[in-house]
């Protein structure tokens, strides 16, 4: 009996094609790096087999088979990472991206929104507020000197709601060190002091401060430009 067609396989594959080409078209060093990437465990995988095992058939064509499918999966990862940088590259420095990023890149006990939980409405500085594991964390969109009036003020109410949980305070703008595309990995490896229970009850606790109610500008989702996986 044949087995159903999957409806969704057609779909999955224009879209891997519809991040190429947009990848490729933006960023030069995409299509040799990627090619190189498919390329280099082949050559490798045949010169291994005709070093250890000459004369070998059997043994070279499933080194050859074994360098095909880890290219493929290169190739794969390769494309990935060359697409959530060009895209990280262009929301990195609009309002809203670090908004963007909280709302797809954290997983986990975390909890955040896309949402700010204080704007400023003439620059679009904002901040925004995470609770994890390592504590409360603050992330400051903007310049240091505009946005830490925003920071202190939630600094303060937090402090009225939560005393003693940790608070950190992350930067993301022009003065600041952490780059976009590393603000989840940055507040993943802070300390963790929480238990996944006392993360839901100071999530809990912090809501009752509420948060600001006006849309932000929206940037590119990062987090969904992935490639498939190679079959």
């Amino acid at each position: 009996m044949a087995q159903p067609i999957d409806a969704r396989e057609p779909g999955r594959i224009r879209t891997m094609w519809r991040i190429f080409q947009m990848t490729r078209k933006q960023d030069r060093l995409a299509l040799p790096l990627m090619i190189g990437a498919a390329i280099l465990p082949i050559v490798l995988a045949i010169v291994l087999a005709l070093v250890v095992a000459p004369g070998d058939v059997l043994f070279t064509i499933l080194w050859i088979v074994s360098g095909v499918l880890i290219g493929l999966m290169l190739l794969m990862l390769t494309l990935t990472w060359r697409a959530e940088k060009l895209a990280f590259s262009q929301i990195e420095g609009k309002p809203g991206a670090v908004g963007a990023v909280l709302s797809n890149g954290l997983r986990g006990s975390w909890q955040s929104s896309e949402m700010p939980v204080a704007v400023n409405t003439k620059t679009q500085d904002a901040v925004y507020r995470a609770v994890g594991r390592p504590g409360i964390v603050l992330i400051a969109e903007g310049p240091t000197a505009r946005t830490e009036r925003l920071v202190q003020d939630e600094q303060r109410k937090i402090k009225r709601i939560v005393p003693n949980v940790p608070v950190h305070v992350l930067r993301i703008g022009p003065d600041s060190e952490i780059p976009l595309r590393r603000l989840t990995r940055r507040m993943r490896g802070l300390k963790r002091t929480l238990t996944r229970a006392e993360v839901v009850a100071v999530g809990n606790r912090l809501s009752s401060l509420g948060g600001m109610q006006m849309p932000i500008p929206k940037g590119i989702d990062p987090r969904r430009m992935r490639a498939g996986r190679p079959r």
